[in-house]
Protein backbone atom coordinates (compact mmCIF):
# COMPACT_ATOMS: atom_id res chain seq x y z
CA UNK A 1 0.00 0.00 0.00
CA UNK A 2 2.94 2.50 0.70
CA UNK A 3 4.50 1.82 -2.56
CA UNK A 4 1.16 3.07 -4.53
CA UNK A 5 1.19 6.40 -2.20
CA UNK A 6 4.66 6.67 -3.25
CA UNK A 7 4.22 6.23 -7.19
CA UNK A 8 1.46 8.48 -6.99
CA UNK A 9 3.73 11.01 -5.17
CA UNK A 10 6.21 10.87 -7.54
CA UNK A 11 4.02 11.53 -10.84
CA UNK A 12 2.54 14.20 -8.71
CA UNK A 13 5.82 15.83 -8.48
CA UNK A 14 6.82 15.02 -11.93
CA UNK A 15 4.23 16.86 -13.43
CA UNK A 16 4.07 19.99 -11.11
CA UNK A 17 7.95 20.52 -11.37
CA UNK A 18 7.59 22.50 -14.96
CA UNK A 19 5.02 25.04 -13.32
CA UNK A 20 6.88 25.20 -10.03
CA UNK A 21 10.21 25.95 -12.39
CA UNK A 22 8.56 28.30 -13.89
CA UNK A 23 6.65 29.53 -10.65
CA UNK A 24 10.83 29.97 -9.26
CA UNK A 25 12.04 32.08 -12.36
CA UNK A 26 9.22 34.31 -12.83
CA UNK A 27 10.05 35.29 -8.87
CA UNK A 28 13.24 35.31 -9.20
CA UNK A 29 12.81 37.56 -12.92
CA UNK A 30 10.62 39.53 -10.75
CA UNK A 31 12.53 40.46 -7.95
CA UNK A 32 15.88 41.02 -10.26
CA UNK A 33 13.74 43.53 -12.44
CA UNK A 34 12.60 45.36 -9.32
CA UNK A 35 15.89 45.28 -7.79
CA UNK A 36 17.50 46.71 -10.74
CA UNK A 37 14.71 49.49 -11.20
CA UNK A 38 16.27 50.49 -7.57
CA UNK A 39 19.67 50.82 -8.44
CA UNK A 40 19.93 52.20 -11.49
CA UNK A 41 16.87 54.43 -11.44
CA UNK A 42 16.94 58.02 -11.74
CA UNK A 43 16.91 59.64 -8.44
CA UNK A 44 16.17 63.18 -9.37
CA UNK A 45 12.58 63.44 -11.72
CA UNK A 46 11.49 66.56 -13.19
CA UNK A 47 8.74 68.21 -11.47
CA UNK A 48 6.63 67.87 -13.78
CA UNK A 49 6.87 63.98 -14.31
CA UNK A 50 6.15 63.49 -10.46
CA UNK A 51 3.16 66.19 -10.66
CA UNK A 52 -0.57 65.08 -10.42
CA UNK A 53 -1.91 64.22 -13.58
CA UNK A 54 -5.63 63.30 -13.58
CA UNK A 55 -7.61 62.91 -17.06
CA UNK A 56 -5.69 66.01 -18.85
CA UNK A 57 -6.18 68.66 -16.00
CA UNK A 58 -4.61 70.27 -12.77
CA UNK A 59 -6.09 68.12 -9.52
CA UNK A 60 -6.84 71.20 -7.29
CA UNK A 61 -8.53 73.18 -9.67
CA UNK A 62 -12.15 73.71 -9.44
CA UNK A 63 -14.75 70.49 -9.55
CA UNK A 64 -17.17 72.02 -11.85
CA UNK A 65 -14.97 72.99 -14.61
CA UNK A 66 -15.99 71.74 -17.92
CA UNK A 67 -14.86 68.20 -18.61
CA UNK A 68 -13.60 66.94 -22.19
CA UNK A 69 -16.07 64.02 -23.22
CA UNK A 70 -13.21 62.44 -25.12
CA UNK A 71 -11.35 61.04 -21.90
CA UNK A 72 -14.69 58.94 -21.40
CA UNK A 73 -15.43 58.01 -24.97
CA UNK A 74 -10.83 57.18 -24.76
CA UNK A 75 -11.78 54.98 -22.11
CA UNK A 76 -14.96 53.15 -23.63
CA UNK A 77 -12.43 52.12 -26.34
CA UNK A 78 -9.85 50.98 -23.90
CA UNK A 79 -12.72 48.51 -22.70
CA UNK A 80 -14.23 47.95 -25.71
CA UNK A 81 -10.69 46.44 -27.14
CA UNK A 82 -9.99 44.89 -23.88
CA UNK A 83 -12.96 42.79 -23.92
CA UNK A 84 -12.62 41.93 -27.23
CA UNK A 85 -9.28 40.15 -26.94
CA UNK A 86 -9.99 38.88 -23.16
CA UNK A 87 -12.81 36.49 -24.67
CA UNK A 88 -11.85 36.38 -28.35
CA UNK A 89 -8.63 34.57 -27.30
CA UNK A 90 -10.16 31.28 -25.56
CA UNK A 91 -12.66 31.36 -27.76
CA UNK A 92 -10.51 30.99 -30.89
CA UNK A 93 -8.54 28.49 -29.06
CA UNK A 94 -11.49 26.18 -29.06
CA UNK A 95 -12.50 27.30 -32.47
CA UNK A 96 -12.75 23.94 -33.69
CA UNK A 97 -14.39 22.05 -31.13
CA UNK A 98 -17.39 24.44 -30.44
CA UNK A 99 -20.98 24.45 -31.75
CA UNK A 100 -22.87 26.84 -33.75
CA UNK A 101 -24.27 28.64 -30.70
CA UNK A 102 -20.84 29.05 -29.47
CA UNK A 103 -20.27 30.33 -32.80
CA UNK A 104 -23.14 32.87 -33.14
CA UNK A 105 -22.60 34.07 -29.58
CA UNK A 106 -19.20 34.91 -30.69
CA UNK A 107 -20.23 36.74 -33.54
CA UNK A 108 -23.05 38.72 -31.54
CA UNK A 109 -20.77 40.11 -29.12
CA UNK A 110 -18.88 40.86 -31.50
CA UNK A 111 -21.29 42.82 -33.48
CA UNK A 112 -21.89 44.67 -30.37
CA UNK A 113 -18.86 45.34 -29.84
CA UNK A 114 -18.41 46.67 -33.42
CA UNK A 115 -21.46 48.94 -32.93
CA UNK A 116 -19.46 50.21 -30.00
CA UNK A 117 -16.38 51.37 -32.03
CA UNK A 118 -18.57 52.84 -34.67
CA UNK A 119 -19.84 54.79 -32.02
CA UNK A 120 -16.44 56.19 -30.69
CA UNK A 121 -15.06 56.83 -34.23
CA UNK A 122 -18.32 58.96 -34.94
CA UNK A 123 -18.21 60.53 -32.00
CA UNK A 124 -14.66 61.41 -32.73
CA UNK A 125 -12.63 59.75 -30.01
CA UNK A 126 -9.78 58.66 -32.57
CA UNK A 127 -9.21 62.29 -34.01
CA UNK A 128 -7.36 63.60 -30.23
CA UNK A 129 -6.48 67.32 -31.30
Amino acid sequence: MDVAFVSIDAMLSRDYLPILILLDMAVALGAILVLAAVILAVRSPDPEKVSAYECGFNAFDDARMKFDVRFYLVSILFIIFDLEIAFLFPWAVSFWAMTDLAFWSMMVFLTVLTIGFAYEWKKGALDWE
